[in-house]
């Protein structure tokens, strides 16, 4: 089980969004609120942002809370796309950087909270690791982000115990899906969050209902049911 966060809107630093928040992602990684699998996060951290429309990561092995030089660059790093991830591994996955969240196609950034079996996953040859995140990231790009929501509830259907929640951009867009564990939507004045769960206690953040897909655009918010592909409302 791991802790994302996503953003898409102004230009922050991304340690406005991962460091410097009461509750954020550096907490997270040792002292989760909501999280319902594992006590902590210490099995590695990654974050993606978008630099004009090329992707880049930052992603290592280690704890987030003690990794000083990262401490030091990310209030320097800002971009107006951000996804970002601190891991608490699988039993029986990797702990290695490659295994670590966000992982890319080269156009979008992607991270999965939770756990798949991977027998069920058809095979590939262009995971970054063995992991079931890794493999279950490779299975979404090669089926494109577009289908997500129905690639999540086929997945889901295969595999009754997965828990899928995914966190995908590309710089342009956010897609995520609620699939077995918590997702929270934050609308600021200068863009939108959604997250494993609230950085901070203030006003404003909302529950995303379990099974189902979130989009953000410039245009708005969009949240469907994944139980009912067809039918759509936006919030």
């Amino acid at each position: 089980m791991c802790r994302h966060l996503g953003w898409l809107g102004a230009d922050v630093t991304v340690s406005s969004l991962v460091l410097d928040p009461p509750c954020g992602l550096r907490v997270q990684s040792y002292a989760p609120r909501r999280q319902k699998h594992g006590l902590m996060n210490a099995d590695g951290w990654g974050v993606g942002f978008f630099d004009r429309e090329v992707p880049r990561r930052w992603r290592s092995p280690a704890p987030l809370w003690g990794d000083v030089s990262f401490d030091s660059i990310a209030p320097a790093l800002r971009s107006h796309c951000v996804v970002a991830a601190v891991r608490s591994a699988t039993v029986g996955m990797p702990i290695e950087a490659s295994a670590t969240a966000p992982f890319t196609d080269g156009r979008w950034l992607l991270s999965h909270n939770g756990v798949v079996d991977r027998a069920v996953l058809p095979p590939t040859s262009s995971a970054e690791s063995s992991c079931d995140s890794a493999i279950l990231a490779a299975t979404i790009f090669e089926r494109g982000l577009d289908a997500l929501g129905d690639t999540v509830a086929e997945i889901g259907a295969a595999d009754p115990l997965a828990r899928l929640n995914i966190l995908a951009a590309d710089g342009s867009r956010l897609l995520a899906t609620a699939w077995g564990d918590t997702l929270f939507i934050l609308r600021r004045d200068d863009g939108v969050v959604l997250a494993s769960e609230p950085y901070d206690d203030a006003p404003g953040w909302d529950d995303v209902p379990d099974r189902h897909l979130v989009e953000v655009t410039p245009a708005g918010v969009t949240i469907t049911p994944l139980s009912h592909p067809h039918s759509k409302g936006s919030r």
